[in-house]
């Protein structure tokens, strides 16, 4: 078997549905992929320290955002619970001494459901979330590192961010085809040359060398599922990233570039 690759992609928020454009990028995605046993996403918005493990028993879809139209939060996507894969990853994470719980009250949260409707519609691969324990770095992409076997055992690891997220540039008025910000256009340029240039020591640097990565990230949360997929690709073996860009240009401002590892 063929490992399975690892995906870094921007999710948007709910209204990503309406967007055309952008849901056939996604469908078009996910029909050149192999069909997963099943997939791990690591979301922008779940933070837990220790690492968590999302339900594996059917808890409901977490709608975590406010203020939008009703259908939003109508919206369903059943995928099967995945306690294999709850089993075999809290099993690499314990014996490289990192405890996991489990929080069997936390369904599929909006990072990880909304990318997914279009990826997988039938919703029949099972999904397991897994929390970011830290922002940092380096520790995620350790975390990335250990999960790596999972990917010869067909598991599709996704970590779901936003390669720039700023809702300060968010401006509903202004259409989704907007001009971006230079600060965004400049922060989606270098993380494109330095994924395509496989240069892990600028990623995992970014606060310092990425050109205005304060103004693209005020916080960091979007951005830090990269360096579990980043570590995921390389494993323990210094594999090579072999980065492929997906989907680029921006939405609201925001780059929603996404990349397929390994």
């Amino acid at each position: 078997m063929t490992a399975a690759p690892v995906l870094y992609l921007s999710h948007g928020a709910p209204p990503l549905a309406d967007d055309a454009r952008w849901t056939a990028e996604l469908r078009g995605w996910s029909a050149g992929l192999e069909r997963p046993r099943d997939i791990l996403v690591v979301s922008a918005h779940w933070e837990a320290a220790p690492i968590a493990l999302s339900s594996t028993t059917g808890a409901p879809l977490l709608y975590d955002f406010w203020g939008f139209p009703q259908r939003y939060y109508e919206v369903t996507y059943a995928a099967p619970p995945a306690p294999e894969l709850a089993a075999r990853t809290a099993r690499l994470l314990s014996e490289a001494g990192l405890p996991v719980a489990r929080d069997e009250s936390r369904g599929l949260d909006h990072g990880a459901y909304v990318p997914l409707v279009e990826m997988f519609p039938e919703a029949n691969v099972p999904v397991l979330q897994l929390s970011l324990p830290t922002l940092d770095p380096a520790t995620l992409y350790a975390v990335g590192q250990h999960l790596a076997p999972l990917r010869d055992e067909g598991t599709l690891i996704i970590g779901s961010g936003f390669t720039t997220h700023n809702l300060a540039w968010f401006n509903p008025r202004a259409g989704a085809d907007a001009s971006a910000p230079s600060a965004s256009v400049e922060f989606d340029q270098w993380a494109a040359e330095a994924m395509a240039a496989e240069d892990l020591d600028a990623l995992l640097d970014f606060e310092r060398r990425a050109p205005a990565a304060r103004e693209a990230h005020p916080r960091t949360e979007h951005w830090a599922p990269i360096y579990v997929a980043l570590g995921a690709a390389v494993g323990d073996r210094g594999g090579s990233l072999a980065s492929r860009s997906v989907i680029d240009g921006f939405w609201y401002g925001l780059s929603k570039r996404s990349w397929q590892l390994g």
